[in-house]
């Protein structure tokens, strides 16, 4: 593996770990070279998964996009990184588990709506009102009681 820094093949694995339920290795490399430490990862090559966007057409399933959505969504809230990260990875594992290999933008925005609801509820709505295309006021305030009616059910 070639260093970032120096650009020497002369590196060694000090550690490594599964990460995403066993889907990838993540290895932590030193260059014998400048002894500067890296990460990389090791996963299966997969078969993409296609989204079906609202027009119809398809483009493959691009996590940073969807981590990119959602840290817009909990901009100034308490959601860590690391927990986003981890959402995404749950979203992803359930992608790949699935035999076909499209899905709707709708279906994969429901599935992590119903996650991030229990993240952060601003967060939430914030996300929900992009993805389901919020137009009005009324459309929020609707969101917002049902939101308020599951967590009084939760009670």
């Amino acid at each position: 593996m070639k260093c970032p820094f120096c650009a020497s093949v002369d590196t060694r694995v000090i550690d490594s770990r599964e990460v995403r339920e066993g889907q990838e290795i993540r290895r932590r490399r030193e260059c014998n070279e400048c002894e500067k430490r890296f990460t990389t990862y090791e996963r299966v090559e997969d078969v993409p998964f296609t989204v079906v966007k609202r027009d119809g057409s398809r483009q493959s399933f691009d996590r940073e996009k969807l981590l990119t959505g959602l840290l817009r969504a909990c901009e100034k809230r308490p959601v860590s990184r690391h927990d986003l990260v981890e959402l995404v990875d749950l979203v992803e594992s359930e992608l790949a588990r699935r035999d076909v290999r499209e899905m709707s933008s709708q279906e994969i925005g429901n599935m992590v709506i119903s996650r991030l609801r229990h993240l952060d509820q601003v967060a939430y709505v914030r996300f929900a009102s992009v993805y389901r295309r919020f137009e009005d006021v009324s459309q929020f305030m609707e969101e917002l009681r049902r939101l308020v009616r599951g967590h009084e059910s939760d009670d």
